[in-house]
């Protein structure tokens, strides 16, 4: 059984793998036979698309579902998450998919737990099966990583989507610029140039938008002039090379991140994405349990 904490662990030529598996499971509608497993998913954080998504790739696998509510547990009592994994694993539960506020919170239960534990978001860490999903959507529309020009667009430092992209992508030959308000730069991340979305919106051949993370910021910012400072406009849309296409994580703050004219527009691919978890996900999941 393998862990699935961050793409960073994987070779490029694995990734790829999960990447044709995925894409193999969204045309033929066949799924690995996971029925004989029984996995948890545990959430401490909110969560829409990746929880629902996780769900309904379990549903599709056959897999057992023991439903966890993190509002209603002993954590609420003082129980470490150690505690209400080792217990939950006590009682027959095989697989974990966690997220949690906690920068790598996983490495407390890798080392103690033999078990596959799936990353679905660590703080402003990783985000490893949104990047994953994120990556089958593009080889779908670009058939290859090489050389594109990828442009992340927004609150680079707090994003686990942009850390877990940018890496990835570059190691696949990408070219990485980031388009973000100079109090949102991250050090870190020197895998791509910082820039203006203006300055390289006519080379793009994907504008990948994150999310204002407002309960993450300790300072204020004038969100009523952030799309046009820094956001995707129609204005710069119009600018678009016909083949590039826009992606974005979601949730979306519509008029902010994006015009929302554009969230379902020619080149938009923020539903295609949506879909396309599903589907890494059992790659994901298959993963874990049979590579």
């Amino acid at each position: 059984m393998n862990n699935f904490i961050s793409l960073e662990n994987l070779n490029p030529e694995l990734v790829l793998e999960l990447i044709d598996d995925a894409i193999c499971y969204k045309k033929k509608k066949a799924y690995p036979n996971l029925s004989n497993h029984y996995i948890s998913n545990l959430f401490f954080e909110n969560s829409t698309r990746t929880k629902l998504s996780f769900e309904m790739a379990e549903k599709k696998t056959g897999m057992e579902i023991i439903y966890f509510d993190a509002e209603s547990s002993s954590i609420k009592k003082g129980e470490t998450l150690y505690d209400t994994v080792k217990t939950l694993n006590s009682i027959g539960v095989e697989c974990f998919v966690i997220r949690h506020i906690q920068d790598r919170f996983y490495e407390d239960l890798i080392h103690r737990l033999h078990i596959p534990i799936i990353n679905a978001g660590d703080g402003c860490g990783d985000h490893p099966t949104q990047s994953l999903l994120d990556l089958v959507t593009i080889q779908e529309e670009f058939g290859s990583f090489k050389d594109l020009n990828i442009t992340i667009v927004g609150d680079v430092v707090h994003s686990r989507v942009a850390h877990s992209d940018a890496k990835i992508l570059q190691r696949l030959g990408a070219k990485i610029n980031f388009a973000t308000p100079e109090f949102w730069r991250d050090s870190r991340m020197t895998m791509g140039s910082y820039t203006s979305l203006d300055s390289v919106i006519k080379e793009t051949d994907v504008v990948m938008l994150l999310r204002n993370q407002n309960e993450r910021h300790t300072q204020t910012y004038d969100e009523s002039h952030f799309l046009e400072q820094y956001g995707l406009t129609k204005e710069r849309a119009n600018k678009m090379k016909p083949s590039a296409i826009i992606m974005h994580p979601a949730p979306i703050n519509r008029n902010i991140e994006i015009d929302e004219d554009l969230i379902e527009s020619r080149q938009s691919r923020i539903f295609t994405q949506m879909t396309n978890g599903v589907f890494a996900r059992i790659a994901v999941l298959n993963y874990v349990f049979n590579y």
